[in-house]
């Protein structure tokens, strides 16, 4: 059986936690790890205690939803609440940081910055990410990774292609097996 990486091992805790987030604009999950040990988390969501914009909606002010705390800040937060260093960690974040987030993790001492998917990459971000040191690396989740019955679920397909082959038209059945292998290729090949 072949392993997961540790990057998609660590951006797939991202994707996780971003499903613990309350924003109804976009989930966002971020994971700090250090040494490839997993020392905090955080996802996008209203100050704790506070009603979230999944309840009443979003707060927008200027375009921007001033009640959610943002996945990277929650993470780093949740290293000062109980005193861990993040000077020389690394963070994985479902989608790239925004400027103010950028600011708080070259503060904050995190040297490598791991992004499934572009986000509206602010200019100033990249610049005074380049200017800091920290490397952004774009590292795309691949989801058969973490799927662990995937295998058994694209022989399912097969099967009911097989299945259909026999009452399909041809250019149908085209269009079907294009799609079923759509689904069952990793995403860093599919592109």
């Amino acid at each position: 059986m072949e392993r997961i990486s540790w990057d998609q091992y660590f951006m797939a805790q991202s994707h996780l936690l971003a499903l613990r987030s309350t924003c109804t604009r976009l989930m966002v999950g971020a994971t700090i790890v250090r040494d490839k040990r997993i020392i905090a988390g955080g996802y996008n969501g209203s100050v704790s205690g506070s009603v979230h914009c999944n309840d009443e909606g979003c707060y927008v002010i200027d375009g921007h939803c001033v009640r959610t705390v943002h996945a990277e800040a929650n993470a780093l937060l949740q290293c000062a609440k109980f005193g861990v260093p993040t000077d020389n960690a690394d963070i994985y974040v479902t989608h790239y940081p925004c400027l103010q987030c950028c600011k708080q993790l070259i503060q904050s001492g995190i040297k490598t910055v791991y992004y499934a998917e572009d986000y509206r990459n602010h200019p100033y971000a990249i610049e005074l990410f380049q200017e800091a040191g920290v490397e952004t690396k774009k590292v795309e989740l691949n989801y058969l990774a973490v799927d662990t019955k995937y295998k058994e679920k694209s022989a399912y397909v097969q099967h009911l292609l097989e299945k259909l082959e026999l009452n399909t038209n041809e250019q149908e059945l085209s269009v079907l097996k294009k799609q079923a292998k759509q689904l069952f290729t990793p995403y860093s090949q599919s592109k």
